[in-house]
C-alpha cells in the first residue's frame, strides 16, 4: 500500500505542483510541551491513536517524538523522564510556500512518516503526511471549477443540455425526478431536498448512507438558489445503475468569483437571512464533501449550473 501511494503522489506532483504546503497540511495538531514525561506522550499517542506528536513551547518547535523514542524509553527503563530529554531536535521541516514536488522530494530523502510545517520565526503551523498529499490531491481530482469560455458556452450554448461531469447529452424533460424551487419564500427552502430524499428512499438500491448525502448536498444547493439567485431554479435527478446525478440549475444572479465562494464561511447573505439560520457560509464546502464528483459553473448576471455525482456504493 505505501508503494502505490508514493507511486500515485510520484506520478501526479508535476501535474499539481500549484499545490503548496499550506494548503495540504493538517493545521489542527495535537501537541505536547516539552515538560512533560515520555509517559504522559505515550499515553496521548494511544488515545489519540497517532505514532509522532510535535513538542511545542510558546507555539515554537522545539522537537519531535515518536513512537520508536517511547519504545527506547521503555527498553531503558526511563520511560518517566522528561520529554526534552529523549524527542529529537534535529528537525526536518517544511515552509508553508513549498510546492508538491518539494514536499515530495523531502519524503523521499528523509523516508520520515510526517513533516511539519513552520514558518519563519519556527512556529508550529501544521503537518503533513502522505496520506494528506494523496487528500489533497484527491480533492483537486473531485471539484472542478470551470472558468472562461466554457461557462459562457455552458449558460448560454447547447451545452446546457450535456452533462458538466461527462459532456454526454442529457435529457431534463426526461429526468426521473424535478422540482421547481420557489425563491420567494426562504421557509420553504429545502422542500425539494425532502422530497428527493422521500423518492431516493424508495429506490431499493440506493444506501441509506448515499441517499443522506444526496439530501444533504441538495439541501445546500436549494438553499443558494432561494438566499442568492433572486431567480427560479429547478433541481433535476437522474438515477444510474451505479450512481445518481443531481443538477441543479437557476437564471439568477450568478456567482462572480467561485473560487471565493468555495471558501468556508465565505457569504453573501443579508444580516437578516443570517438571523434567519441561513447564510453561513457552508452551502457550497458542504456540497463539495459530500459529493463524489462536482462541477460548477456560474457567470454573473446568467445563473448557475451545478453538477453533483454520488456513487450508489460508498466511496469512503
Amino acid at each position: 500500500m505505501k508503494a502505490t501511494v508514493d507511486k500515485l503522489i510520484d506520478q501526479m506532483q508535476l501535474l499539481f505542483k500549484d499545490l503548496l504546503a499550506r494548503d495540504i497540511m493538517i493545521s489542527n495538531v495535537i501537541t505536547i510541551s516539552s515538560d512533560r514525561t515520555m509517559e504522559q506522550a505515550k499515553e496521548l499517542m494511544r488515545l489519540k491513536k497517532i505514532s509522532g506528536l510535535p513538542v511545542v513551547d510558546d507555539g515554537k518547535l522545539v522537537g519531535l517524538v515518536s513512537i520508536e523514542d517511547i519504545i527506547k524509553a521503555l527498553e531503558n527503563r526511563e520511560i518517566q523522564q522528561p520529554l526534552e530529554k529523549h524527542m529529537s531536535k534535529r528537525l526536518k521541516v517544511i515552509s508553508p510556500d513549498a510546492n508538491l514536488p518539494k514536499i515530495f522530494e523531502q519524503f523521499t530523502r528523509h523516508g520520515f512518516g510526517r513533516f511539519p510545517v513552520v514558518d519563519k520565526a519556527n512556529n508550529l503551523l501544521g503537518i503533513i503526511t502522505k496520506e494528506d498529499i494523496l487528500r489533497s490531491i484527491l480533492e483537486e481530482f473531485r471539484v472542478l471549477y470551470v472558468r472562461d469560455k466554457r461557462m459562457s458556452d455552458v449558460l448560454d450554448g447547447e451545452a446546457l443540455n450535456r452533462s458538466l461531469i461527462t459532456g454526454e447529452e442529457i435529457n431534463k424533460s426526461g429526468a426521473d425526478f424535478v422540482f421547481p424551487i420557489d425563491y420567494t419564500e426562504i421557509s420553504l427552502s429545502g422542500i425539494g431536498a425532502a422530497r428527493l430524499k422521500d423518492f431516493l428512499l424508495n429506490k431499493k438500491d440506493i444506501p441509506e448512507d448515499i441517499v443522506r448525502k444526496i439530501a444533504i448536498a441538495t439541501y445546500e444547493a436549494e438553499t443558494n438558489v432561494v438566499i442568492h439567485s433572486g431567480n427560479v431554479g429547478t433541481i433535476y435527478c437522474f438515477v444510474h445503475e451505479d450512481y445518481v446525478r443531481i443538477r441543479i440549475e437557476d437564471h439568477g444572479k450568478g456567482i462572480s468569483d467561485v473560487e471565493i465562494a468555495m471558501t468556508e464561511g465565505f457569504s453573501t447573505a443579508t444580516d437578516q437571512i443570517r438571523e434567519m439560520g441561513f447564510g453561513a457560509g457552508m452551502g457550497l464546502p458542504n456540497i463539495q464533501r459530500y459529493s463524489d464528483k462536482m462541477v460548477i459553473v456560474s457567470e454573473v448576471d446568467k445563473g448557475v449550473v451545478l453538477e453533483m455525482q454520488f456513487y450508489k456504493k460508498n466511496s469512503d
